[in-house]
């Protein structure tokens, strides 16, 4: 059973930065790719980043350039570094694990979630 729990959300204002962390257990990285989503209030859940089966990273238009995905291997750890952070940026982030077959930044592929962390962008 995999297991992700996210920290590192907070409030900010715009034009800050963010880093979140995503602690993950019960699998091997060979098995899985991971990836970060979110979801802002009355709006349906979105793929943020995410690593690919080639071990490549992929990024939703909005975020590119500002946002980068990285892993720790180690220590079982994902992380999301936000830059230049607008108040469109207000969301739940969520830590996601696929199976290999379905990585990208489709949220009903996603095998497995955390619970979130609310990042919050104040203009």
């Amino acid at each position: 059973q995999v297991q992700l729990a996210e920290s590192g959300g907070g409030s900010v204002q715009s034009g800050g930065s963010l880093r979140l962390s995503c602690a993950a257990s019960g699998y091997t990285y060979s098995s899985v790719c991971l990836g970060w989503f979110r979801q802002a209030p009355g709006k349906e859940r979105e793929g943020v980043a995410a690593f690919l089966r080639s071990g490549s990273t992929t990024y939703a238009d909005s975020v590119k350039g500002r946002f980068t995905i990285s892993q720790d291997n180690a220590e079982n750890t994902l992380y999301l570094q936000m830059n230049s952070l607008k108040p469109e940026d207000t969301a739940m982030y969520y830590c996601a694990a696929s199976r290999l077959e379905w990585c990208g930044l489709q949220p009903r592929l996603v095998r497995y979630w955390g619970q979130g962390t609310q990042v919050t962008v104040s203009s």
